[in-house]
């Protein structure tokens, strides 16, 4: 981003507008450019609440209008079920990421970025194709080679070519790197991560993971409306935040205009800022965003694991604040939902591949966001609440094989 902390300016004010100065949403006020002039708070301030509704001028985001969690909205809705389709909105009527994973994402990315302009709003992108991405696990996958990786970041970029758009790169690519999974081997059976031990080798030769890193921040930087964060994983993982940020120069983190924290995770979002505020420390003072989608409860507690691993759909989780770029921190641009909440982190705990819309777990995270004191929302129906938990279900597999 470009811009600098105008003096007199209030903590609150300044984190607001930062992304948004950014992605050009906002009229210059009278800042000037450069990284090196942003500083991390000497205090970090308390997280914004997690309040059910979000000011208009503070969430300029883009709802995908064909989101799997709006198409699941409407099917619950058509079988009568008022009350599971009113929490389903409070997913499917919020933005969410597009996560892009196809061989060719160019048209997609034009798509969404033109019917984001459209509606006077920014797409948030993931890219999440890098080579041996997983280290082989749940979601195993990415480009053949680099040069194919490379090939697709371009791609992305002429889908955006010079409208605005977010992009995430690349969930655990850095964290995995930082922890020996480079493309070819294992991290560390200790971190919270989507990585256990056990992993295997992902196939073909080994990829210089951080120099793929920084020529895509490079590649999409080179479009004006594109702001760019490089994935840290999150703050239960790697604890030492020199040996991340050592990974996250070489990967670009400079040139970009920041990193990304807990995506697809679920740490509380003042743990997440009290990490990245050390993180950005670091790193200059960097600004991050922070993935809330699912982190309004916190990690699972051990004993509700049950022998599962805490990252992979969890039981009892909340949804999170909603995205805002009103986050009460200068060095946090904003809370997004990278994550798709109801989307599965992997075939566990009964739930689909990782990916697939799971509505039973989305009504959970709905659910237990208003038992939050600050969570609000509509009151579930009771005719719903009437029907069989077992005919909830089958009727909610039937929903989830899109026509």
């Amino acid at each position: 981003m470009t811009e600098q902390r105008a003096s007199g300016r209030t903590r609150s004010a300044r984190a607001a507008t930062g992304l948004l100065m950014s992605l050009g949403l906002l009229t210059a006020i009278g800042w000037a450019s450069g990284h090196d002039a942003r500083a991390a708070p000497a205090t970090i301030p308390n997280p914004a609440p997690a309040t059910d509704t979000t000011p208009d001028q503070y969430s300029p985001f883009w709802v995908d209008p064909n989101s799997q969690a709006q198409h699941q909205t409407r099917m619950v809705e058509k079988r009568g079920r008022a009350g599971d389709a009113a929490l389903l909105r409070r997913i499917s009527d919020r933005p969410t990421a597009v996560w892009l994973t196809e061989k060719d994402p160019a048209e997609h990315v034009r798509e969404a970025t033109e019917d984001a302009t459209r509606a006077g709003q920014v797409p948030v992108f993931v890219a999440y194709n890098i080579p041996g991405r997983d280290c082989g696990q749940y979601s195993s996958g990415g480009a053949a080679s680099d040069e194919e990786y490379r090939q697709w970041v371009g791609r992305i970029a002429e889908g955006i070519a010079g409208r605005r758009a977010v992009v995430i790169l690349e969930p655990d690519a850095v964290p995995q790197a930082a922890t020996g999974c480079d493309g070819r081997s294992r991290v560390d059976a200790e971190t919270e991560s989507g990585s256990a031990a056990g992993l295997r080798p992902a196939p073909g030769s080994r990829s210089d993971r951080r120099s793929l890193l920084a020529d895509a921040v490079r590649t999409l930087k080179a479009r004006p409306g594109a702001a760019v964060y490089v994935d840290a994983g999150n703050a239960g993982w790697i604890r030492d935040v020199n040996q991340i940020a050592d990974v996250l120069k070489s990967a670009g983190v400079k040139s970009a205009d920041g990193f990304a924290l807990n995506v697809s995770s679920f740490q509380t979002t003042r743990a997440s800022q009290e990490y990245g505020h050390r993180l950005s420390a670091a790193l200059g003072g960097a600004h991050y965003v922070i993935d809330t989608s699912r982190n309004g409860k916190g990690p699972a507690p051990e004993h509700e694991n049950r022998g599962g691993e805490p990252w992979c759909n969890p039981p009892g989780r909340a949804l999170g604040t909603p995205p805002t770029t009103k986050t009460g921190s200068p060095a946090v641009d904003a809370y997004l939902w990278v994550k798709r909440p109801g989307e599965s982190d992997g075939a566990c705990r009964g739930g689909p591949p990782a990916g697939q819309w799971w509505t039973e777990y989305a009504l959970g995270l709905a659910r237990e966001a208003m038992s939050e004191p600050t969570g609000g929302g509509p009151a579930a129906d009771p005719a719903a609440e009437k029907q069989p938990a077992a005919d909830r279900r089958a009727e909610d597999r039937r929903a989830n094989d899109r026509p």
